[in-house]
C-alpha cells in the first residue's frame, strides 16, 4: 500500500558487503548512497525523508538472501545493492516473488532485464564494446583474458571474444581463478611466456590489486615496461582500488567507465568535493560511488513524481524522471529500465587518478543484449563515435 510523502518518512534498503573480498569498493557503493540519501533529505523540493537501513552480507551469498528478505519483512519496498553478479542473481527471484523494487548501481555484464530491476551502472555497449574497439586500434590483435570465476567474467569474457575475433583479433588464452584467490604466479608466467598485445581482466576485488602487483613485478625483472608493452584492461577497476593496489602498479592501468572522479565538469567538481567532505576517510569517490548516487536520487523523485512507493507506480514514474548526475545527464530507459549514461575510458597515475583518454560526445541508450551488434553483424562501434580528450 502506497504511504502519504508529507506524512511518512520512507525507509528504504542498501545491500553492500562492506568486508570481503571486494569491500572496498562495496563501501564506496554505500558511501555514494548514504551521501544521496542526505541531499535527498535537505532538498526541499523533494517532500519525502528517506531513512536508510544497511544489511552488510560481507560478501556471502547466503547472507544476501537472508539479508533482502529481512528487508521484505520489514515492510522494505526499495533497496538499492549488490556489486557482484552473482549477488544480484541470488536476491533477484526473491524480489521478483515479492514485488519489490532492486535498483542496482554496478557495471555489469549485460543479458538480463526484470521489471522489478533499475539498472543504473553500465551496460556491455556502455563500457565493454567501446574498450574492445579500443585496445583493437590502439595496441594490436592478441589479448589475453583473466577474470574471477562467476558470471560477470564468463560473460565479459565471451563478448570480449567474440568482439576482439570479429575486428580479426584472436584470444590466447582465457583463463578463471576463485574470488579472492591471490595465488596468481602462474598466470603471470604464462602472460610473460605468451606475450599478448594486452590483457583483459576481469578480476575483482583483492585477485585484481595481487594480479597487478605481481604482473608488474615480474615484467619490471624481466626489463619489460609493462603499461606500454602489455597494458592491462578492465571494465571495473576504480580510484579506490588503485590506493588498494598501492604506488608500485597503481598507474598505466586502462579503465572503460561511465565516470571517472577528474571529469572536468562543474557538476563533478560540487560532487566530489561533498564527497570528500562526508568521507573524509574514503574511500575515494568512483564510478560505484556514483551509481548508487545515481539510484537514490532516482529514486527519490520517482517517488515524489508517483505521489506514493508503490512498486508499480515508482517504476512508471522514474522513465519520465532525468538526474544531472556528476557525468552528465542521466535517464532511465523505459524499454529496458537501464540508465542512458556516457562512456569514457581512462589511464590511471601514481596519484590514483584517471586521465580522460576518450569520451563520447552525448549519452548512450543502453543495450543490455547487444541486439544492434548482434542483428547487424557491425563491429563494435564506439571507438568511431567518441572523442579523444585532449
Amino acid at each position: 500500500m502506497d504511504r502519504t510523502l508529507d506524512r511518512i518518512p520512507l525507509q528504504i534498503g542498501l545491500l553492500f558487503s562492506t568486508e570481503g573480498p571486494y569491500g572496498t569498493v562495496a563501501q564506496a557503493l554505500l558511501n555514494g548512497a548514504m551521501l544521496a540519501c542526505g541531499q535527498v533529505n535537505g532538498d526541499p523540493a523533494l517532500p519525502l525523508r528517506l531513512m536508510p537501513f544497511h544489511i552488510n552480507p560481507r560478501g556471502r551469498l547466503d547472507d544476501y538472501r537472508a539479508g533482502i528478505q529481512a528487508m521484505l519483512d520489514r515492510g522494505i519496498t526499495h533497496v538499492c545493492g549488490c556489486y557482484t553478479s552473482s549477488s544480484r542473481k541470488e536476491v533477484l527471484p526473491i524480489i521478483e516473488k515479492r514485488d519489490a523494487l532492486l535498483w542496482y548501481p554496478s557495471h555489469y555484464e549485460g543479458f538480463e532485464t526484470s521489471q522489478n530491476v533499475v539498472y543504473t551502472g553500465s551496460s556491455p555497449n556502455q563500457h565493454l564494446t567501446p574498450l574492445i574497439g579500443f585496445l583493437f586500434r590502439e595496441y594490436g590483435p592478441a589479448a589475453y583474458c583473466i577474470g574471477s570465476n562467476y558470471i560477470w567474467a564468463w560473460e565479459s569474457n565471451r563478448v570480449f571474444r567474440e568482439g576482439i575475433t570479429r575486428l580479426g583479433g584472436r584470444i590466447a588464452a582465457e583463463r578463471y581463478v576463485p574470488v579472492g584467490e591471490t595465488d596468481l604466479d602462474g598466470y603471470v608466467r604464462e602472460i610473460l611466456a605468451l606475450r599478448p598485445d594486452y590483457i583483459f581482466n576481469s578480476l575483482i576485488g583483492s585477485s585484481s590489486y595481487e594480479f597487478l602487483r605481481r604482473l608488474r613485478r615480474a615484467c619490471a625483472a624481466a626489463g619489460i615496461d609493462q603499461p606500454r608493452a602489455m597494458p592491462v584492461a578492465s571494465c571495473t577497476l576504480s580510484e579506490p582500488e588503485l590506493h588498494a593496489i598501492g604506488p608500485d602498479a597503481a598507474d598505466g592501468q586502462i579503465t572503460s567507465s561511465v565516470y571517472f572522479s577528474s571529469l572536468r565538469t562543474a557538476r563533478n567538481a560540487d560532487f566530489v568535493a561533498a564527497y570528500r567532505r562526508a568521507f573524509p576517510n574514503g574511500p575515494a569517490a568512483c564510478a560505484d560511488a556514483e551509481a548508487s548516487y545515481i539510484a537514490i536520487h532516482l529514486l527519490a523523485r520517482a517517488v515524489a513524481r508517483a505521489g506514493g512507493d508503490g512498486v508499480a507506480q515508482v517504476r512508471a514514474a522514474v522513465t519520465a524522471c532525468k538526474f544531472d548526475a556528476p557525468q552528465g545527464p542521466v535517464r532511465i530507459d523505459p524499454d529496458t529500465l537501464h540508465a542512458c549514461l556516457t562512456p569514457h575510458i581512462g589511464v590511471s597515475r601514481s596519484d590514483c587518478e584517471f586521465d580522460v583518454l576518450i569520451e563520447s560526445p552525448a549519452p548512450v541508450k543502453p543495450d543490455p543484449y547487444l541486439v544492434e551488434w548482434s542483428r547487424t553483424l557491425e563491429l563494435p562501434s564506439p571507438p568511431s563515435h567518441l572523442r579523444i580528450v585532449t
